[in-house]
């Protein structure tokens, strides 16, 4: 056999030395090293059983947590809105609301919803009762679809006269 045949590294020559460290004995004696206290020093909260403080206590300063200032913003008024991709009604006759979730592209909470995005689509389109983009509006009149408008007169009228 040559020399560099020798020399290779193979998986039964591989040595697991040093890979393991034994554990800690602690509390076998004074010749141990790690006898009396147990390498917990003298007293004090952490010295017990059951002693832990938690993540980030600062002994009773203000911890950096609280003294950071707080940003961001989450509307409430808002969760019931979502945005559907003019993708995701491909192949769908009718879009409204009720459509949307029956095909559970929406959640139920939902109540109000716009069609955005300007990918082609193939499929012939109704939407009603639904805002769109203008380059969702121009992508689905190109396949043939139509958007019903929503007019907002119509419903502040509705509103007044009830």
């Amino acid at each position: 056999m040559s020399e560099d045949l020798k020399n290779t590294m193979t998986l039964n020559s591989i040595s697991d030395e040093g890979s393991s460290k034994s554990r800690k004995r602690v509390g076998r004696g004074i010749g141990s090293g790690t006898g009396k206290t147990s390498g917990r020093g003298h007293k004090g909260q952490k010295s017990r059983s059951g002693g832990k403080i938690r993540p980030g206590f600062e002994g009773g300063q203000m911890p950096l947590q609280m003294r950071l200032p707080k940003f961001g913003f989450s509307s409430r008024v808002n969760n019931s809105f979502k945005e559907v991709n003019v993708k995701n009604i491909e192949g769908m006759d009718i879009v409204n609301l009720k459509t949307l979730i029956e095909k559970k592209v929406i959640g139920k909470s939902i109540n109000k919803v716009k069609i955005f995005g300007n990918t082609s689509i193939k499929s012939k389109v109704t939407v009603e009762g639904i805002a769109v983009s203008k380059g969702a509006k121009k992508s689905i009149e190109d396949a043939g679809g139509k958007v019903l408008e929503i007019n907002k007169d119509e419903d502040k009228q509705e509103e007044v006269s009830a």
